[in-house]
């Protein structure tokens, strides 16, 4: 990588922090969290350290950001997916599982800081993993619960069951570098998810469209 046109280039706070963010993405996933320095990072960036000092105290510090921004963008797509205009229970389904797919499909392996961390001892980093976890089995089971009527801890039992499955399946299809497509492999998880949800009364004592044929 040529460096030399970026060193010395002065630039807003915040492009310069993305782009730090960037190189740091690119270092950790290649090389681990353990193994990638600080120096390797502000070399992938085009930086001196200093610079990136400036931006980040430590290694810690820059590995909590990204994992922060990940998070906040899978939990986006979930609550997206949840609310999301849909004609039946099965297409909230499907979106749940498609957004899983779409986070573990996206540029840089971002998915690997969430689902394959190797700081997952340490607190802050635990922290953040355990409040995505719940996050997002929340926004799902709140909709679990309205539709189905069921209690709170039943419809969190499911809806940590859906998220769980999601993001196993949607890993395994990626690794296994399979000729099904990502809306083919979605769509088979879906149909596999939707037999068992699918077969939850509705509120108000109904069954849902999908399991009254």
């Amino acid at each position: 990588m040529d460096t030399s046109a970026h060193r010395g280039q002065r630039m807003p706070r915040s492009e310069r922090r993305a782009q730090l963010l960037v190189a740091a993405q690119s270092v950790f996933v290649e090389r681990g969290y353990h193994a990638a320095a600080m120096d390797d990072i502000a070399e992938h960036a085009g930086v001196s350290k200093p610079v990136l000092y400036q931006h980040f105290p430590g290694k810690l510090e820059l590995y909590l950001a990204l994992l922060d921004e990940h998070c906040d963008t899978l939990e986006g797509l979930v609550r997206e997916a949840m609310a999301a205009p849909a004609e039946d229970n099965e297409d909230r389904v499907r979106a749940t599982i498609s957004a899983y797919f779409d986070f573990v499909s996206r540029e840089g392996a971002a998915f690997r800081m969430i689902f394959e961390s190797d700081l997952t001892s340490v607190p802050q980093v635990r922290s953040r993993l355990d409040g995505l976890e719940l996050a997002c089995a929340e926004a799902i089971a709140d909709v679990i619960a309205h539709d189905a009527g069921i209690p709170d801890d039943h419809a969190m039992l499911l809806a940590s069951g859906l998220s769980g499955m999601s993001q196993i399946t949607a890993r395994h299809w990626l690794a296994a570098e399979s000729d099904l497509s990502r809306e083919d492999a979605s769509a088979l998880v879906t149909a596999l998810v939707w037999r068992g949800i699918g077969s939850l009364p509705k509120a108000g004592g109904e069954r849902s469209d999908a399991a009254q044929g």
